[in-house]
């Protein structure tokens, strides 16, 4: 029972004990002999059955009225697991049972809604896109992880605060106004740039109306596109690199062939050296069209590798001897380092790509007089294979690029030593595929070093 409960009870069994008192003190006078105990023991009795008599009205009825008053007043709070006294009788016994269910729905029906507001941000937090979304004065209500990467700062930075405040893009201004102004859809691109990294960002901008059709604020969602830009372009310098390494060698044969057709080649040893040139330039473009169907097959992701055991030493030194013939003709130092019986799970077809690609690079980069290195060792679970070579070297800012279909760091030396520019392209390709990794480093002048990785347990097909 309350304090107020307990007061207002103690205060009715004061009242009935004055009156009752009172019409002993006028009734017991008035009374002699034994009348005197029977009016006492009636008065007493009576007293007794209205102590009964509100206790029962209390319990019954007013103390279920006041906790059903003080449980929707908890509920009124937002305390949905108030609950309120249960009675079985009549009316009173309805009301407290009804609060009771209406008080066990919303707190289900908050749960419910804290779960999916939990789910909703999660969703929000995880999209691959940035979100951000302001209401119809202009201020920030919510923003995403991504919008966090791709802007910088942090959340409180921006939830509260006018859009304006906190963006510097002119074009997500003129996004919100039009989506505001015109009510409807709108798209845009910007550019961020964070430290050296430039991304390409294009915004959607759309409005959010309430059920009575009124215009309640504005979502923008931001596509990080840096990725699909650099597809694109990869795609466009693919197009022009194929189109002007294939043009050289078109050109020449068409040039020679025109000569011997139109003109008298009675010098035989003329039209030999024409022809020559023509099947010289024929298999350039029958190598460069072999790099590029292979290339091709290996990025499908249904390629599969035939992987066997294969010893990588007698591999290694099988390719060794070629190189060394090729260096030898240069007039090139080249020396091999390869551990004894080294045995690894593989394709041993790729794997010799692998090798030649990177022993024919060192060779055509690396000028006459200069050495060429090759290792292969075992490092722990991976197989390393090293090749070092005192040539040109690469750039710092050609770094990132040496791994790129036609990419060459002095195109004139590598179309003169029949280069197509795919080399690397394949090597990395191969060394993924066998779920390695490959590195680089490089000082101009000084020289390049390749550094292979390859798992040494079986499973990686």
């Amino acid at each position: 029972m309350t304090k107020a409960s307990s007061r207002l009870f103690f205060t009715y069994i004061l009242v009935v004990t004055i009156v009752l008192t009172a019409i002993g003190l006028i009734t017991l006078p008035l009374v002699i002999g034994d009348d005197k105990i029977i009016v006492f023991l009636a008065l007493l009795g009576c007293y007794i059955i209205f102590l009964v008599i509100i206790y029962q009205l209390f319990d019954r009825y007013i103390k279920p009225v006041k906790k059903a008053a003080a449980a929707a007043e908890e509920l009124v709070q937002g305390n949905f697991r108030a609950r309120t006294y249960e009675t079985q009788y009549g009316d009173v016994g309805k009301l407290s049972n009804a609060i009771n269910l209406l008080a066990k729905n919303l707190q289900e029906m908050a749960t419910q809604e804290k779960m999916q507001e939990s789910q909703l941000r999660t969703v929000i937090d995880n999209m691959e896109s940035g979100v951000m979304l302001i209401d119809e004065r202009g201020y920030v209500h919510l923003v995403n992880r991504k919008f966090l990467n791709l802007f910088g700062k942090k959340r409180k930075d921006y939830i509260g605060y006018l859009y304006y405040d906190v963006l510097e893009q002119e074009r997500i201004y003129k996004a919100v106004q039009e989506a505001f102004l015109y009510e409807d859809k709108v798209k845009t691109a910007i550019t961020i740039v964070k430290e050296i990294e430039q991304y390409y960002v294009e915004i959607v901008g759309a409005p959010i109306f309430n059920d009575s059709n009124v215009l309640k604020g504005a979502v923008l969602v931001f596509h990080d596109i840096t990725e699909l830009k650099r597809l694109e372009q990869m795609r466009k310098d693919f197009v022009a690199n194929v189109s002007h390494e294939l043009k050289t060698p078109i050109t020449s044969i068409k040039g020679f062939a025109e000569t011997l057709i139109e003109e008298n080649m009675d010098d035989k040893n003329i039209r030999s050296k024409f022809l020559d040139i023509i099947y010289k330039e024929s298999e350039r473009i029958q190598a460069l069209v072999d790099d590029l169907l292979e290339l091709s097959r290996l990025e499908k992701e249904e390629m599969h590798l035939r992987f066997e055991q294969i010893n990588i030493t007698n591999l290694s030194q099988e390719i060794s001897t070629i190189i060394q013939q090729q260096a030898y003709k240069k007039e090139i130092k080249f020396v091999a380092n390869i551990q004894n019986d080294i045995l690894i799970n593989g394709d041993p077809y790729r794997l010799k790509q692998v090798f030649i690609n990177l022993l024919n690079n060192a060779i055509n980069y690396t000028p006459q007089g200069g050495k060429v290195f090759l290792e292969v060792k075992l490092l722990s679970d991976y197989l390393q294979i090293v090749v070092q070579d005192s040539g040109i070297g690469i750039p710092e800012d050609d770094m990132n690029r040496i791994f790129e279909r036609f990419y060459r760091v002095d195109k004139a030396r590598s179309r003169n030593t029949g280069g197509t520019g795919l080399g690397l392209a394949i090597v990395k390709h191969i060394v993924e595929a066998h779920k390695g990794y490959i590195q680089v480093k490089s000082e101009v002048e000084k020289g390049s070093t390749f550094y292979v990785y390859l798992p040494m347990h079986k499973n990686i097909s």
